[in-house]
């Protein structure tokens, strides 16, 4: 199995290339790492390896605590790795959030999570996520569904909003610089 990945990213799409030794590796990365990755000579990810009868799929993420949570994500029935990179997408904080107040809505908002999948994210991984919610107190309020509802109130739809969220590179922290990011790119 690949564990990690370190090399020059070629191409960034959903199928992000990244090109180790002469060899090109086709990772999904999560949206928002995609902006994190663009301009970079080197990256390194963290690699989750699916074997299927019919393919190898590689799932990649910049940080130790995004793998971490698709693993756990994975473990829920009615979450496939299509599914859990999705839900990678709103950040791990906001999902360590809605876990722990139960907030169905946080996860039906996405695509392909309806109100019994969400509920069984949050039973199921209700118990698990204390190790991750150590790791991870920077999104404690779940600052990115806070960015969607500011966009959504300034007159972007909840679809084009999560987009727009989702471009966002993770290296920006402050909320205020997330949404003048956002703001900046729409005008471009």
């Amino acid at each position: 199995m690949i564990g990690a990945l370190e090399g020059k990213p070629i191409v960034l799409t959903a199928s992000t290339i990244i090109m180790v030794d002469g060899v090109g590796y086709a990772v999904s990365i999560p949206g928002t790492s995609r902006g994190m990755l663009s301009g970079k000579d080197s990256v390194f990810l963290f690699v989750h390896t699916v074997v299927k009868e019919d393919a190898l799929q590689l799932y990649g993420f910049v940080t130790e605590k995004e793998l971490t949570m698709f693993t756990l994500l994975l473990d829920v029935s009615g979450v496939g790795p299509k599914t859990a990179l999705g839900i990678i997408d709103f950040g791990v904080g906001g999902i360590t959030h809605a876990i722990a107040t139960a907030d169905v809505s946080f996860f039906t908002q996405i695509p392909k999570v309806g109100k019994k999948v969400a509920q069984k994210i949050i039973i199921e991984l209700k118990n698990k996520i204390g190790s991750i919610v150590e790791l991870d107190l920077t999104d404690t309020r779940g600052e990115t569904q806070d960015i969607i509802e500011t966009l959504v109130h300034m007159g972007y739809s909840p679809a084009e909003s999560r987009e727009l969220v989702r471009s966002i590179p993770a290296d920006i922290v402050l909320i205020e610089e997330k949404i003048r990011f956002v703001l900046k790119s729409r005008k471009v």
